[in-house]
């Protein structure tokens, strides 16, 4: 789990969007960045998909049309995700998701070409 940098802004706002399945998350900087749940299963922080050393990541596939279902605060610091397909282990900190919303973009097609390469798919087989 990425630490919290007392420099990082800190979420105002966090609000799920059921339907479209996007967290929208607003900063005290004036930044919001909204992701798909999807993408935040894909990078989730947890052990489980990061392994436990550079180089250990396991690849996420299927998971296009995960949704988050519940939303867990932690500390002042984090929250935990529930999804769908029952992954629950990841923790959120403030600085993770700022620098994931910085990020989103090279982040999803760095995604999307490891699953190409690997022959991986988002669609749940």
């Amino acid at each position: 789990m990425a630490g919290l940098n007392p420099q990082t802004p800190i979420p105002t706002e966090l609000k799920l969007h059921r339907k479209s399945g996007v967290l929208s998350v607003s900063f005290n900087d004036g930044k919001t960045f909204d992701f798909p749940c999807e993408f935040l299963r894909v990078y989730s922080p947890s052990a489980e998909v990061r392994g436990h050393e550079p180089g250990q990541e396991i690849l996420q596939t299927g998971k296009k049309n995960v949704a988050i279902t519940h939303i867990e605060p932690v500390g002042r610091y984090a929250v935990r995700l529930d999804f769908s397909d029952g992954h629950n282990t990841g923790l959120y900190s403030w600085d993770l998701l700022y620098d994931y919303g910085l990020n989103q973009e090279t982040m999803w097609q760095n995604y999307l070409q490891r699953l190409q390469t690997a022959g991986g798919s988002r669609e749940a087989r």
